[in-house]
């Protein structure tokens, strides 16, 4: 009778309860390293390619611990990027409210799972053999229920808490953290043209999933984080692979490169600043924050003196509009008449902005050639130098010295 009781409040492992804490955190990251390698770079966005004994682990893993579907999560993660932050992106705060994104994730994910048009569109080019067809796709519900039953024979009464906590791993951490807060809050190594967020500069808890603008930035890289300053244990599992030679990594985000003996706008110039041309902006944005900050001083001081606002209000407020995006011809009728109106009283500014919208037209341009582009972006270059704007002079100096 004694035994029947100690297994059944601990188990056949007879664990103390943090060591049982321990285990689960262990069982929960291979479940986020299952998602951010195989679901998330090597399925979704191709950014490398696994062995098939290392690709069917993780569909085994995914299987048993989440039971979701590798064809439904690549199409729903697909048409995210396809639709990001407009009418049909399956979990944006910008479209739902991040309230809604954050702690409804999951029903979000549900309800676009059950859209078969998403799934034919976006679904394509995952696994489709016998296991998938007949076990994995077909009996979702009963991997999960083997995990359950697995817990609580390993743990006990504990094994039920563990399968909880493996069950809400995910739709609180990818569907609520990274969809949710990581277009909501953090901070923005490129100036993409979303939301987009880093959550944080190192990249564990998520597997690197932390580094969500710069993945926005570079969606086909198979590394996630961009600063040296940054983390990625997600790219360190995967130097391992690779070092066993069970990965082939396809691609990961280009390097900028500057060349110090530059002094001239040639085809290399272009093909650099549109390879980089959300580095460009986010440094871009930055001069331009700096601007407004100046002015905002300006419009302090006199202020000060008990004479009217002078728009010192409007110009805070639009500041955000200024920095926030880096195509501010997107901005709602109400918020463009703002700002349009702060930009009237303020010639450098105006001038910066409407330098950005250049700068921007240049690089979204389908139809021109490449001998039209380069010529704008020298006549661009060249403005930039004799605007008297001393920060803009030295961006269009640094611009030069871009390289393929």
């Amino acid at each position: 009778m004694d035994q029947i009781l100690n297994f059944l409040s601990g188990g056949f492992l007879q664990l103390p309860w943090w060591k049982v804490v321990l285990v689960t955190l262990v069982l929960t990251h291979i479940t986020i390293v299952s998602v951010t390698i195989f679901l998330h770079r090597s399925q979704t966005h191709r950014g490398l390619d696994l062995h098939p004994a290392v690709m069917h682990f993780f569909r085994f893993w995914l299987w048993l611990t989440t039971g979701m579907v590798t064809k439904e999560w690549v199409a729903i993660h697909r048409k995210h990027h396809a639709f990001v932050e407009r009418e049909g992106d399956p979990h944006s705060p910008m479209v739902y409210g991040i309230g809604k994104v954050f702690f409804r994730g999951a029903e979000l994910y549900r309800d676009e799972a059950a859209n078969a048009e998403t799934i034919k569109r976006f679904g394509h080019g995952t696994p489709d053999d016998w296991l998938e067809r007949n076990i994995y796709s077909k009996h979702s519900v009963l991997g999960v229920m083997i995990m359950l039953a697995i817990d609580l024979a390993l743990f006990g009464a504990l094994g039920l808490t563990v399968w909880a906590v493996q069950m809400a791993w995910i739709p609180f951490w990818a569907a609520g953290v990274v969809n949710g807060l990581g277009h909501y809050i953090g901070y923005r190594n490129y100036a993409s043209p979303d939301t987009s967020t880093n959550v944080m500069p190192i990249g564990i808890i998520i597997g690197g999933e932390e580094f969500h603008n710069n993945h926005h930035a570079h969606g086909t890289s198979a590394k996630f984080s961009a600063k040296w300053w940054e983390f990625d244990i997600g790219w360190f599992y995967i130097c391992i692979l690779r070092f066993f030679r069970l990965a082939t990594v396809r691609r990961v985000a280009p390097k900028l490169k500057l060349d110090p003996a530059k002094n001239t706008v040639d085809l290399d110039t272009l093909q650099g600043v549109i390879t980089h041309r959300y580095e460009i902006m986010a440094r871009y944005t930055e001069l331009v924050k700096k601007a407004a900050a100046e002015e905002l001083n300006k419009l302090k001081s006199t202020r000060k003196q008990g004479s009217p606002d002078c728009g010192w209000t409007m110009l805070k407020r639009a500041r955000k509009l200024l920095v926030s995006r880096s195509d501010d011809t997107k901005l709602e009728p109400a918020q463009r008449a703002e700002l349009d109106n702060v930009l009237a009283q303020s010639q450098s500014l105006s001038t910066l902005v409407q330098m950005r919208r250049e700068l921007v037209r240049l690089w979204e341009s389908s139809s021109a050639s490449s001998e039209q582009l380069l010529a704008d972006l020298q006549a661009w270059c060249q403005r930039a130098q004799q605007s008297g704007i001393e920060g803009l002079e030295q961006f269009a100096y640094r611009l030069r010295r871009y390289a393929a």
